[in-house]
Order: structure tokens, then C-alpha cells, then sequence
């Protein structure tokens, strides 16, 4: 701020400066040029207020005027003398070789005349720009000039050249230039100027004098001053906070980062400062080491928790799920009378779902062997392109024919030119994995496979593309963990333990493989991996689920079953079937909402916990507001002890678990 304070007030002072000298100067130069014209005016006056004079306009004596008026060309300092009549018609001249024009006065600048009796104006000739001081003719008896009418014009004319710039130039003190009267006058820091206006007798500028003189008051060596003081104070001050900074803020700085953050290369650097502060590194170090043991043995326990913890509540859900249509279908079976076509349909059922527990089963054991180093490959001579061809022939048979779904093999380019070194087994394993998953996900576009071998590398690369749904930035990162399914609409509905990925990457790498993927959601996802010659991958469980057609019957008791699997609402619906209820669908959480908010017949809800769009807890937490008095039954294949005491706060008259039990659910409905 001083500094600042300071360069404003020289610069204020600087500029007042030169405005006073700019004044000063004006003043001066208008001064100056009065005097210098004052014994031109006073000779004149003199002269024209001369009887001899008035009876020369009458005789026009030459000789009398050579005698007398021509010889005072030197003491007007003029160029030319010139004397009219009172017609104002010129008599005669008396000129300098610089003049050589005879007659150039108008008579309108003697008109001029008569009105001021005494004056000065500029006019343009041939010969440059003339100062011209003219009176007009009176008795002597008339020196004012007022008693009489003007008996002729008398003028004393100077050509402002160089001789009289020279002049003017000696008497100011000052350089002069002649411009024109558009000539712009530019403003220099250290010239003052003023500038004279020539006008003529009608007061119109013909051109003027610029006067220039140096402006001797300098501010540079203050302000170079000023600048060496504030960059000396600048380095000063840099220097000052480089070394405080080194010295006691970067190792304060230091010291709290190894507090917060508690990191390494914070406490490395510390233990190299001086003094007590390397030191205070030293046990930073030391302690640094000690909690990161600590922290490893905690996040081991605590990663061995949540994984028994997403253990046991996927496995509890993924097993009950097929358990509850054996176990309901099986005793539809057993306790009802029914038809040999609806009994084939339920076997089918039980058949299908006992193969989705074994394919669950299985895929547990297989992880199980891996975490216990109980896998290894089976090495065998195979034909590449026989064994990718077989695989991609038997996939593209198992696609819905609901899909619209393009399926592409893409060959290599570089054919094999001998059978490879390999798992068979695996290696189809790993890529019917990767396709089902890829036509799971995947409604309509494509799904491509493609594999190319490079001799370079000595490795077989395959690529899996799809146009499916794709995953979230959020949840890629977990897409090789093992039970860490991306719980979606989609993952809810295709089902599974989130094991195949796990297992697939697992035998890649015990093969010595790689596999990456890239996926947007909306996009879909690409999924790449190599093996050095020999690869390994797992065989998906593939978990069919089976459509049936919804059946309603009229009754007089409605019921809305929120259910989005087809099979255990095709259960529900057989068990009611000899029962006088009108059974509505819902197929997600929103769709129970809108139902109970829209239809006031529904009498009691049998709500699924896990569904798509909106949960059963976030379903009935809309739903109860509204209507409080309406009973919503939990079916839930979570069954822990944590799950009933959430349920049971989130709002749930009862719950059922599955698989389900005839006898209690409708125990459930005769209660409610």
C-alpha cells in the first residue's frame, strides 16, 4: 500500500507539473508575441496618423513616399509596405525580393479595417502564409482615429518563413513549427507546448505555430528508485519466506501431513530435515509402521467378515430361491389333485430348479478348490477353431428366440497352423461363461465373438462384444470380486451367485493369462483375454428361468402378490388355485405402489422383498401412508435374524420365508 501510495502521488505530481509548465508556458509565448509586435503596431499607428500622409492618398507623390515611407521597410522588420486609397484601390507597394505579388489585400480585410482602425491578420499568397498589420489613414489631429472617415489603408506584411521562425524562435526561447490547421500535435512526456492560431480577418484559422520547449522536470530517477526499493524489498521478502518456508513451515507442513494422512513420503522427507524435526520423522516412522500393521491385520479380519457376510446372505437368497419352487411344486404334487399335464409341468419346474442348486452348488466347490490351490490344468492336444466352433454352434441354439440378437464369430486372421497346447475343458469353460453372460445381458444388437492368434507374442487373444446393458463406472471394480454381484434390475433378474467372473479370472491367472473388459452403460461391454497357448476358464452355471403364462381367477377376496420371478408367482398361483381369491401381479416394487395406490378391492399384499425399480422395503414404506390398514405379508428368501427385525421395523404386518409352505401361507391369509 505505501508503495502504491507512492507511485500515485508522483505520478500526480508529475502530471501537475507539467499542466503548470504547459500554463506557464502559453502565458509566456502570448506574451512574448505581443511584445514582439508591439513596435510594428505602434510605428504603424504613428505613421497612419500623419497629415503628409493623408495628402499623399490625394497627390501621390512618389518621391515623397520613397523619401519617407519606403525607408522605414527596415524599421517595420517587414517584407512589404502597401498603401490603398479610401476606394480602397492600391496606390502603391514597397516589397522585398521575398514578395513578389503586387497587390494581394482584399478589400474585404480593409472593410475590416474600418471597424477596428487597427489590426492583425494572417493571409495566404503564393509565397507562404504573411502577417499582416494594417490602420487606416487620419489626420493628425485625429490620433484615436474616430473623428474622421479613414482617408486610406496602410500595411506592414511579414512572410512568416524561415528567417522569421528563426526570429520568434530567439525571443521565445523555443522550437517553432508551422503546421496546417488539420496537422494533429502530438503530447510528449517531456516537451511543453502552445500552440498559435493564424487566423485571418474573418477570425478563421489559416494554419499555426506550434512552440516547443523541454520540459526540465524528471521524475525517472524517483520512480527508478522507488522501483530498485521495491525489488530489493521483493527479494527480501522472497528470501525471507523461502527460508522460513525450508526451515519451519515445509517441516510443520511436514508434520501434519504424517499426522492426517500419515504418509510415507511426508515422513521420509521429514527424517531429512535438521534438528529436532528429524527427529520427530524418526517416530513417525516407527509409529507409522506399527498402525499399518495394525491396519493390515484389522482390514484382513474385517474383508474376512463382509465376505462371510455377502457369503452367506447371496448364498441364502441364490439357494432358497430354486429350493422354494422344488419344495412348493413338489407338494402341489403330493397334496393336490392334479391332472398328468399339469404334473409334467411341475417336474419340469423342479427338474429346472434343482439344476440351477446343483449349477450353484457347483460353482461353490469350484471356488472352494481354488482358494484351496486344488485346480490345475489338464493339458491336452486340441484343433483351436474345432473347439471355438463347437462352442459358438452350441450357444447360438440355446438364444431365445425373444432376442433379437445378432450372434458373430469372428475368426482369426492368422489361422493355427497346429493344434494348440490347452485345458479344453477350461478353455470352453471360460468362453461359454463369457458369452452367456454377454447374450444374459444383452436384449437386442449383438454379440461378437472374436479370436486372433499372434505368433509374435506367442498368444491367442479373444474378445467377447455385446450391445447390452452395461456396467456402472461405480461397480467395475468389483466385477472380478467374488460375491460381489452389481445389484441391478437386470443381475436381479438373470440371477446367480456373481461367482462365473471370479472363477473365469481365477483360472485365467492360474494359467498365466490376462483379462480386461470395458463397458459403458448403455453401450454395452467388451470383455478381452489372453492366453500364452494355453488357457484356462471356467463353465457358467446357467440358470434358465422358467416363463409360464399368469393365470387370474375371480373370487371374493383380491390379493396382490408382488413377485418378479415367474416361477414362484406360477407357485403362488397353484397353490391358491382351488381357493376363491382374485390374484393380481405385480412384477416390481413400483408397480405394487401404483396397484395398492389405484385399486381399493386389494385385500392383502404378499410382498417380495427383492425386486426390481423399487424393493419391497421401499414399496411398502410408500404404500403405508396411504393405506395403513391394508396387511402386507414379507416373502423373503432371507431367513437371518438381522432380516426379520428389518423387516418387522420397515412397516410388515408378518412375514413368510421361502421356499414356501402351503399350510403357513395359508395359515398367513386366513390370518390377515
Amino acid at each position: 500500500m505505501l508503495y502504491a501510495a507512492l507511485f500515485y502521488y508522483i505520478n500526480k505530481t508529475e502530471k501537475e507539473a507539467y499542466q503548470n509548465a504547459v500554463e506557464l508556458f502559453e502565458s509566456k509565448i502570448n506574451q512574448l508575441l505581443v511584445l514582439e509586435s508591439k513596435p510594428i503596431l505602434t510605428a504603424l499607428n504613428n505613421d497612419t496618423n500623419w497629415d503628409e500622409f493623408v495628402n499623399f492618398i490625394a497627390t501621390r507623390d512618389k518621391s515623397w513616399y520613397e523619401e519617407t515611407i519606403s525607408n522605414e521597410l527596415e524599421i517595420y522588420g517587414a517584407d512589404y509596405l502597401g498603401v490603398y486609397d479610401q476606394d480602397k484601390q492600391f496606390i502603391m507597394r514597397t516589397p522585398t525580393p521575398v514578395i513578389k505579388t503586387l497587390d494581394f489585400v482584399p478589400e474585404s480585410a480593409m472593410a475590416y479595417l474600418d471597424n477596428v482602425r487597427v489590426g492583425k491578420f494572417y493571409l495566404q499568397i503564393p509565397e507562404g502564409v504573411v502577417e499582416i498589420t494594417g490602420a487606416t489613414i487620419h489626420p493628425s489631429d485625429d490620433p484615436f482615429k474616430n473623428k474622421s472617415e479613414p482617408s486610406g489603408y496602410f500595411f506592414a506584411v511579414r512572410l512568416i518563413n524561415a528567417d522569421f521562425i528563426r526570429n520568434l524562435e530567439n525571443i521565445t526561447s523555443s522550437k517553432i513549427k508551422f503546421l496546417a490547421t488539420n496537422d494533429s500535435i502530438p503530447q510528449q512526456r517531456h516537451i511543453v507546448s502552445s500552440v498559435y492560431l493564424l487566423k485571418d480577418f474573418q477570425g478563421k484559422p489559416i494554419g499555426k505555430l506550434l512552440f516547443e520547449r523541454k520540459f526540465d522536470v524528471y521524475f525517472e530517477n524517483t520512480i527508478s528508485i522507488l522501483y530498485a526499493i521495491i525489488i530489493v524489498f521483493i527479494l527480501y521478502l522472497i528470501i525471507s519466506v523461502f527460508y522460513t518456508q525450508k526451515l519451519i513451515y515445509r517441516p510443520l507442513y511436514l508434520v501434519r501431513k504424517a499426522l492426517q494422512k500419515e504418509s510415507k513420503a511426508a515422513i521420509a522427507e521429514l527424517k531429512k530435515s535438521s534438528g529436532e524435526f528429524s527427529y520427530i520423522g524418526n517416530l513417525f516412522e516407527e509409529n507409522n509402521n506399527q498402525k499399518q500393521a495394525l491396519i493390515k491385520a484389522k482390514i484382513k479380519a474385517e474383508e474376512g467378515d463382509l465376505l462371510k457376510a455377502s457369503f452367506l446372505a447371496n448364498l441364502s437368497h441364490e439357494i432358497r430361491t430354486p429350493m422354494n419352487a422344488i419344495n412348493g411344486f413338489t407338494e402341489l404334487i403330493l397334496n393336490t389333485d392334479i391332472d398328468k399335464k399339469e404334473q409334467i409341468e411341475y417336474l419340469n419346474v423342479i427338474q429346472n430348479n434343482g439344476k440351477n442348486l446343483v449349477s450353484i452348488i457347483d460353482d461353490l466347490i469350484e471356488m472352494s478348490k481354488i482358494d484351496s490351490n486344488q485346480v490345475s490344468p489338464n493339458f491336452s492336444e486340441i484343433n483351436l477353431e474345432s473347439c471355438i466352433v463347437e462352442v459358438y454352434k452350441t450357444l447360438k441354439i440355446t438364444i431365445p428366440k425373444t432376442k433379437a440378437i445378432k450372434f458373430k464369430l469372428i475368426k482369426s486372421s492368422v489361422p493355427a497352423e497346429h493344434n494348440i497346447i490347452t485345458d479344453e475343458i477350461k478353455l470352453k469353460q471360460v468362453i461359454i461363461n463369457l458369452l452367456t453372460n454377454a447374450i444374459k445381458y444383452t436384449d437386442e444388437g449383438f454379440v461378437k465373438f472374436k479370436y486372433e492368434i499372434d505368433e509374435q507374442q506367442s498368444l491367442i487373444h479373444f474378445t467377447i462384444e455385446d450391445t447390452g446393458t452395461g456396467i456402472e463406472e461405480d461397480h467395475q471394480q468389483h466385477v472380478f470380486d467374488r460375491f460381489k454381484r452389481v445389484e441391478n434390475d437386470k443381475s436381479i433378474q438373470v440371477g446367480g451367485l456373481g461367482l462365473g467372473l471370479s472363477i473365469s479370472k481365477a483360472y485365467i491367472e492360474i494359467l498365466g493369462g490376462t483379462i480386461r473388459f470395458e463397458s459403458k452403460m448403455g453401450k454395452g461391454s467388451t470383455f478381452y483375454f489372453s492366453i500364452p497357448l494355453q488357457y484356462v476358464k471356467s463353465e457358467p452355471i446357467i440358470v434358465k428361468p422358467i416363463k409360464e403364462k399368469e393365470g387370474m381367477k375371480s373370487a371374493n377376496k383380491t390379493i396382490l402378490i408382488a413377485e418378479d420371478d415367474n416361477i414362484n408367482f406360477l407357485l403362488f398361483q397353484k397353490m391358491m388355485k382351488d381357493k376363491d381369491f382374485e390374484i393380481i401381479r405385480a412384477k416390481n416394487g413400483q408397480e405394487a405402489v401404483d396397484i395398492c395406490i389405484s385399486n381399493s378391492n386389494i385385500d392383502l399384499v404378499l410382498m417380495d422383498i427383492k425386486m426390481p425399480v423399487l424393493n419391497g422395503f421401499e414399496a411398502v414404506e410408500q404404500i403405508k401412508p396411504i393405506r395403513p390398514e391394508l396387511p402386507i405379508i414379507a416373502q423373503t428368501a432371507y431367513s437371518s435374524s438381522e432380516d426379520r427385525i428389518k423387516i418387522e421395523k420397515a412397516g410388515f404386518d408378518d412375514y413368510i420365508t421361502k421356499p414356501l409352505s402351503r399350510e403357513r401361507l395359508f395359515e398367513m391369509i386366513d390370518k390377515y
